[in-house]
């Protein structure tokens, strides 16, 4: 085979730094349209990002060319360089250490796409830290809770 193919869906979680609240309404909508732009630039495909005050998901189609440890890098390194620049509230900025990423089928990404949409609605009766726990169970990830919140 003479080419190389590749359709994978991810869905990525990752949080703040300390789990502060730096993501307000004065930048989400702007810091997912360039969440998005980083994606494109690295040949991802972003298909639905949003998130709260605290932390983000990203449904995208990863390129074939990076690694999901070197997409996430990538855009969290970059968005927190950016986010630095919008004012004085946001000069302590910080993403955690680590992230979450789940593999979506295809027959899937509506759902995952639909669940990302309402974050702001799930949130009010569950708590991040509940949401990204249940996450690791479903997938049946093993984790250490001392690192999962720095």
């Amino acid at each position: 085979m003479s080419q190389s193919l590749s359709k994978l869906y991810i869905h990525l979680i990752f949080h703040t730094k300390n789990n502060e609240n730096f993501i307000d309404t004065d930048i989400e909508s702007e810091l997912y349209a360039y969440l998005g732009g980083l994606l494109k630039d690295i040949k991802c495909v972003p298909i639905k990002i949003n998130g709260i005050e605290n932390h983000i998901h990203i449904l995208c189609i990863m390129s074939k060319n990076i690694s999901l440890a070197g997409l996430t890098e990538d855009i969290k390194r970059n968005s927190s360089r950016w986010i630095k620049t919008k004012g004085d509230k946001y000069k302590n900025f910080a993403w955690q250490g680590g992230y979450g990423g789940f593999s979506v089928s295809q027959s899937k990404a509506d759902v995952v796409k639909h669940y990302i949409e309402n974050q702001k609605e799930h949130h009010k009766t569950m708590s991040f830290k509940e949401e990204y726990i249940r996450f690791l169970k479903e997938y049946d990830i093993d984790y250490n809770e001392d690192y999962l919140w720095s």
